[in-house]
């Protein structure tokens, strides 16, 4: 994969013929990339930190799924690469998992405007997420999305902290409903790291 690649272009794409014989491997391959990208808070939420890589796999696998040939390509373009980082970001995908679904919309309903309450503290500097604005995540009765696209936008000082090797850095949900905080752990960090220029 290119390092620091910003965009995703229809160079990028694998002919579907291509991807469909080596589907399994590249599959496996992202799996194992998203492992140390996969950040849990508190019983519900996930975070899923985003890159060139995640969302190159997840066009080519809904091209996979769907066909839709270059009519469909340039809709999940449109769509993904607002979440491929442009190096001076971290992006996630944040999900709220529930199993029952009397649970989900209970919970879903106290929890309007979460996606405002995001942050990550950088050695105690907090950063506070920026909900993607494609479209608003939170209805107008405040019921929040199960799924919400995050940006965290850094200083370059507060990449330098990021990247020292002493710094502490926590991911945390500030919701009087959902209130959670964690500490990345340095494989994550370490894969995170990647994503600034």
């Amino acid at each position: 994969m290119p390092k620091n690649k910003r965009e995703i272009t229809k160079e990028d794409i694998m002919p579907l013929d291509v991807y469909t014989k080596n589907r399994k491997e590249l599959r496996k391959n992202i799996v194992e990339f998203k492992k140390d990208r996969r950040v849990p808070l508190g019983p519900y939420a996930t975070f899923y930190f985003e890159s060139y890589e995640t969302m190159l796999a997840q066009v080519q696998e809904m091209l996979y799924i769907e066909k839709g040939g270059d009519e469909q390509l340039n809709d999940e373009l449109t769509a993904y690469n607002p979440l491929v980082p442009n190096g001076k970001e971290l992006t996630a995908t944040l999900m709220f998992e529930i199993d029952n679904p009397v649970s989900r919309a209970a919970f879903l309903g106290k929890v309007g405007g979460i996606e405002e309450k995001v942050f990550m503290k950088v050695d105690g500097e907090i950063v506070k997420a920026l909900p993607e604005e494609d479209v608003d995540r939170t209805s107008a009765d405040g019921k929040a999305s199960s799924v919400q696209f995050i940006h965290f936008q850094f200083s370059n000082e507060q990449i330098n902290k990021f990247k020292s090797k002493d710094s502490l850095v926590e991911l945390g949900i500030d919701h009087p409903e959902y209130s959670h905080t964690t500490k990345l752990s340095e494989a994550t960090v370490k894969s995170l790291l990647e994503d600034f220029s």
